[in-house]
C-alpha cells in the first residue's frame, strides 16, 4: 500500500559522544541523502556529555544549517539514553535513528524512507556484512540476537543496530515506554509495528575509534535480557530442580559404596560438591540481584536524561508536535 506523503517529514537522530571529527562529513552525507527524499527533514545531533568539543561543532552547524538541531546533555547518560533524548524530542513523522561514526551509511536513508512510503512502520538497516570486525564480535553479535528471540519470545531482527526508521506511530509507542533500564532496538522491536529490512554492509569506522567496550557490550546484553525476559530467574529454578537429585543421588552413591567396601573418597566428593553448589548459589544469587537491581533503579524514577541546552527547537521547518 503506497503511504500517502503530503506534508510528511523526516527527522533523523544521532547521538554523539566525542565525534567531532565526524561531524562535518556526516552533515554533508545526510543533507545529500534526505534532499534525495524529497521530503521536509531535520537533523538531530544529540551530544551526549563529550569532551572533545562536539557540542560547539554541532552549534556551527546548526549556525550553517537551520534544520540542525543540537541537544545537549548534561553529562554523559550513555547511549541508549541519548538514544531516546532525539527519539522523544524529534518531530517528524518518521524518525531515523542512526550512529555518528559513519558506520551507519547516510546513503541508505532514501531505502529505509522508501520501505516506509510502501506502508511499513518500522524499517532495520541489517547488517550482512561487517568490516574489520574480531570474529570474537561478529560471533557473539549472530548468537545475541538468536539468544534474545529465543528468550524474549518475540522477533528481534538479527544483525540490526540502532539504525532503524519508525514512523510517528511506532515513535509514540516508544515513548510511552518508562522504564530506565533501556535497550532502544529491543523496545522498538517490541512495540509489535509491522517491519521490514534493508540489506547492507557496514563499513569500517571512518575516525575516532568506538566507543563500546567489550565488557559494555556484555553489560548491555545483560540488561536487554533483565529488561525483557524472566528466563534467567526460570533457568534459575530448572537448574535447582536437576541441581537437588543429583546432589541426592550423589550421597545415595557415597553410603551404598561405603556399606559394600568399595573405596570412595569421600574427602575430595565433599569438597568438589561444596565448591560446585557453592559457585552455584553465587550464579542464582547474581541472577535474582541483578532484576533486583533494576527494581531498585526503576522505583526511584529518575529521569532517563537532563538536557542541558537546546538550539534549533522550533526553527528546524517542521510543524512542532510537542514532547512529552
Amino acid at each position: 500500500m503506497q503511504a500517502e506523503t503530503s506534508r510528511q517529514t523526516v527527522s533523523v537522530v544521532c547521538p554523539v559522544f566525542n565525534e567531532r571529527e565526524n561531524l562535518p562529513d556526516l552533515y554533508e552525507q545526510l543533507r545529500t541523502a534526505l534532499d534525495a527524499t524529497a521530503l521536509p527533514w531535520e537533523i538531530l545531533f544529540v551530544d551526549d556529555g563529550s569532551t572533545d568539543g562536539s557540542g560547539e561543532a554541532i552549534q556551527r552547524l546548526h549556525e550553517v544549517d537551520s534544520r540542525v538541531r543540537g541537544i545537549l546533555l548534561s553529562r554523559n547518560f550513555g547511549h541508549e539514553a541519548a538514544a531516546t533524548a532525539g527519539i522523544e524530542l524529534a518531530v517528524g513523522d518518521a524518525v531515523i535513528l542512526m550512529d555518528a561514526d559513519l558506520q551507519d551509511p547516510p546513503a541508505l536513508v532514501p531505502a529505509l524512507v522508501e520501505k516506509w512510503r510502501e506502508g511499513y512502520d518500522i524499517v532495520c538497516a541489517q547488517r550482512t556484512a561487517r568490516h574489520q570486525e574480531s570474529a570474537f564480535k561478529r560471533a557473539s553479535a549472530y548468537l545475541f540476537y538468536r539468544a534474545m528471540t529465543l528468550l524474549v519470545g518475540w522477533n528481534l531482527p538479527a544483525d540490526t543496530g540502532n539504525f532503524r526508521l519508525m514512523n510517528r506511530a511506532a515513535v509514540e509507542a516508544f515513548r510511552s515506554c518508562p522504564e530506565r533500564n533501556r535497550f532502544v532496538r529491543a523496545l522498538v522491536a517490541w512495540t509489535g509495528f509491522r517491519q521490514t529490512t534493508v540489506p547492507f554492509e557496514r563499513p569500517p569506522r571512518q575516525a575516532g575509534k568506538s566507543k563500546y567496550r567489550t565488557w559494555q557490550m556484555f553489560a548491555l546484553a545483560l540488561t536487554s535480557v533483565t529488561s525483557f525476559s524472566v528466563a534467567p530467574l526460570r533457568i534459575a529454578t530448572a537448574i535447582g530442580l536437576l541441581v537437588v537429585p543429583f546432589a541426592t543421588l550423589t550421597v545415595l552413591g557415597i553410603l551404598v559404596g561405603r556399606l559394600f567396601g568399595a573405596p570412595v573418597p569421600v574427602n575430595v566428593v565433599v569438597v568438589a560438591s561444596i565448591w560446585f553448589f557453592g559457585g552455584l548459589q553465587c550464579l542464582l544469587v547474581g541472577i535474582v540481584g541483578e532484576y533486583i537491581g533494576r527494581i531498585y533503579i526503576e522505583a526511584q524514577h529518575r529521569p532517563i536524561y537532563i538536557v542541558r541546552k537546546q538550539f534549533g527547537e522550533t526553527d528546524s521547518g517542521i510543524a512542532h508536535r510537542g514532547t512529552k
